[in-house]
């Protein structure tokens, strides 16, 4: 059964003409989660974009937050094969989005965690607004609060955006930031003012970028000029703090991945390391806990 393609609006104004929006929506949930239908959806989406298009906006149809993360049902049950099988057209079909022939944009309207910033870092650049409630959502990469550790290119990813070091150290111990903090972090390319006119700063930071060299890896990764030099330093600077086993080893063999031997090594790493560690006790009793609040909260 083919996949349902998202939903896409093509902007006809002079300002913003042939600028194409993909909708990430989920009717059965209160916010977008990133489960293998969704994927399915985005690459039969994906495989509708023109080549004439100007530009490609990923935006929520949830009200709530971007992308709240990946299924975690699926990381903690599938089997090994399967969850390697999982991740791998995962990351197959993020690379899809980071490699089409204009630029792309991710409008972040609210929390984007795990799997869901990971999507949002394939694309060239990330535009967000604040909560209209002035409650600060957060932002990163919390797979190693569970246990756990990215799998869609998240380790070489966020380092290429903001500070590594710090990037590095919240990978490797689950800790996000709150927008205010993403956006002095540098994570975001331009804020919007309000929710209300996020698309439209969105439309305009993508429409005045050139498509960068297409060459099988996001725009921006750790691999990409000075960064990598960088990224060594930071990841040299920070290995005694998180660590020599768990979530912080895997972190960093992932970075060191990245670094040593480009991004489809990143890739394998971070999807064998993640594949090993939700066997653990830790990610276990972690995983088990965080599904028994999620029951309480109804």
């Amino acid at each position: 059964m083919t996949a349902l393609p998202l939903p896409v609006e093509r902007d006809d104004h002079r300002e913003h003409k042939g600028v194409l929006t993909i909708r990430l929506e989920q009717a059965d949930r209160p916010v977008v989660v990133l489960d293998l239908p969704l994927v399915q959806r985005l690459e039969a989406t994906l495989a509708t974009i023109p080549g004439d298009a100007r530009a490609v906006v990923l935006a929520s149809a949830s009200e709530r937050a971007f992308v709240a993360g990946a299924d975690l049902k699926a990381i903690s049950e599938l089997s090994d094969e399967h969850l390697d099988r999982y991740l791998a057209y995962g990351q197959r079909v993020f690379g899809i989005l980071s490699q089409l022939p204009c630029p792309t944009v991710a409008a972040v309207n609210g929390a984007a965690l795990g799997g869901g910033l990971e999507l949002a870092m394939h694309c060239d650049g990330l535009v967000a607004s604040p909560s209209p409630s002035g409650k600060p959502y957060q932002v990163g990469l919390p797979e190693a609060s569970l246990g756990l550790c990215p799998g869609w290119g998240g380790t070489n990813l966020l380092p290429a955006r903001m500070d590594p070091a710090d990037a590095i150290r919240r990978t490797a111990t689950g800790r996000t930031m709150a927008f205010d903090e993403a956006a002095e972090a540098g994570l975001f390319d331009d804020v919007a003012a309000t929710r209300d006119e996020l698309l439209d700063a969105a439309k305009s930071w993508v429409c005045a970028q050139r498509t960068p060299k297409r060459d099988g890896a996001p725009s921006r990764w750790i691999g990409r000029g000075d960064c990598a030099a960088a990224v060594v330093k930071a990841a040299d600077e920070v290995r005694g703090e998180v660590g020599t086993s768990g979530t912080g080893a895997a972190v960093l063999d992932a970075v060191d991945a990245g670094t040593a031997r480009g991004w489809p090594a990143a890739l394998d790493t971070e999807r064998q390391r993640l594949v090993a560690l939700r066997r653990t006790p830790a990610a276990v009793d972690a995983i088990r806990a965080f599904f028994e609040r999620t029951a309480k909260k109804g």
